[in-house]
């Protein structure tokens, strides 16, 4: 039985028996896709260990490659995010015979993805110019992306398929493979960067060309399981083509665009906050570095109860359950919340352990465990938002939700952030405190306006 296919809970059951049934669902399904995301995690501290051991130059040009490619590719990943709950909305239909045309429209995207991401990031001299890197790191960069560029379809592929195998509910597939890109990667960088097998030493370059080899090698592994396999093999990936249908397209673009945008928004704040503290000095930077790189380590598994949790109210709104989806859309909050408070207690006893396994540097590990008391009240408000957020693209709505994160992030976290960090109209100057405090107020602001909008969201019980 497929995993997000879970026979919907009788009405007269009690609400407790209902709500605790939809929760083992989530974990079902949250599981494997917590494992993948780790494993993509994995992917970038492989490629920042290792490229680091060949060169501060190396470290650097990797770095920055990555920070021009990842917003790029984080958009694209949220456009075709929207396969997810559209396939698993006809998948609650019984509507199978939508499932395919939709696919084909996401691989027609991601062709076009592919494209724009190929051309604009193997012709970054512009950028890397007004970045002012030396030429030896400005070389490197640009040889780390023209590797990178050879894997990008193939990234691109896995991710609109992730689209059909998710909305289906194996979520463990795409766990698979990314645990093999990952298995990949490894031994591939070791040859590639520091020269074996009679290859020549590459560096950061060679980084660029490992990443692309385990995105193909990925790539490959998927769609040769899609056509083999007993469960995908009536859907005839290959044989059933589509062609480009607009409305298709349409649709796809209607649902995906914000949710793209959203988390475009999201990173490039993160992004721009770097910037901002940089005069601060490098033991505030490396500080705030490494309480943002726990907050995001903690932060995979509400994010993975989020992606789940719209796999499943989008299964429910397809199989006609909508009091089943309110359910589970509005006690997910309460699954989050106690999920929160427990890393924020995490945080709060264990920051002087945590920064000392980042790092020696006393001064650094100072300025971490005060940021890290910040973080504590930062995911809390984080993992609020994510649930809510999650729920609503379940339900398929978007846009409305993208201008609420586009002004909690900009109207309020980050203009908070700055006031606080460098100013003293508020609060005496509180250094990269502040931005922690205007993000998690940013945050509040997504989380309650999100809220708001799902507890009175009123979707029609009508087919997808």
């Amino acid at each position: 039985m497929d995993e997000v296919h879970q026979p919907l809970p009788e009405a007269r059951q009690s609400l407790l028996a209902r709500t605790l049934a939809e929760w083992r669902t989530l974990a079902i399904l949250g599981g494997p896709i917590l494992v993948a995301q780790l494993a993509q995690m994995a992917n970038g501290v492989i490629d920042t260990v290792m490229a680091g051991h060949a060169s501060a130059e190396d470290l650097a040009a990797v770095g920055i490659g990555t920070s021009l490619w990842m917003p790029l590719f984080l958009f694209f990943m949220g456009m075709l995010g929207a396969l997810q709950p559209i396939i698993s909305g006809y998948n609650g239909a019984r509507t199978i015979e939508k499932i395919m045309p939709a696919t084909w429209q996401g691989l027609y995207l991601a062709a076009a993805g592919s494209v724009i991401m190929i051309v604009l990031l193997t012709n970054v001299h512009p950028v890397l110019a007004l970045l002012d890197l030396d030429p030896h790191t400005a070389g490197i960069t640009q040889g780390y992306l023209d590797a990178f560029a050879w894997g990008i379809p193939a990234l691109m592929l896995i991710t609109a398929l992730r689209g059909l195998t998710d909305g289906l509910g194996h979520t463990r597939v795409i766990m698979a493979f990314s645990v093999l890109s990952t298995l990949v990667n490894l031994p591939m960088n070791y040859i590639f960067i520091y020269g074996k097998l009679g290859l020549p030493a590459m560096g950061g370059v060679g980084c660029g060309w490992a990443t692309a080899i385990s995105n193909g090698v990925a790539a490959l592994g998927l769609l040769v399981y899609l056509n083999r396999s007993r469960v995908y093999r009536q859907f005839h990936l290959i044989s059933d083509w589509v062609k480009p249908d607009l409305a298709g397209l349409r649709y796809i673009l209607t649902i995906g665009i914000p949710i793209g945008f959203t988390i475009f928004v999201e990173a490039s704040m993160f992004s721009v906050i770097a910037l901002f503290l940089a005069p601060l000095g490098p033991v505030v930077v490396a500080g705030h570095q490494i309480a943002l790189n726990v907050v995001s380590l903690l932060f995979m598994l509400p994010l993975s109860i989020g992606m789940a949790l719209t796999l499943r109210v989008s299964f429910l709104m397809g199989a006609r359950a909508p009091d089943t989806a309110r359910v589970i859309a509005r006690s997910s909050l309460i699954l989050a919340a106690g999920t929160a408070l427990v890393f924020a207690l995490m945080l709060l006893v264990f920051s002087r352990e945590i920064a000392a396994l980042y790092t020696d540097d006393q001064a650094v590990q100072a300025v971490t465990v005060r940021l890290l008391m910040f973080a504590a009240f930062f995911q809390i408000a984080d993992v609020i938002q994510v649930t809510c957020i999650s729920a609503l693209r379940g339900y398929k709505d978007t846009r409305i939700p993208m201008f609420i994160m586009l002004f909690s992030f900009w109207g309020v976290g980050l203009p908070l952030g700055y006031l606080l960090t460098f100013t003293s109209w508020l609060l005496p100057a509180m250094g990269a405190a502040g931005f922690w405090v205007g993000l998690t107020g940013g945050l509040a602001s997504a989380g309650l306006l999100l809220g708001w909008r799902l507890f009175l969201f009123r979707p029609a019980d009508q087919a997808v």
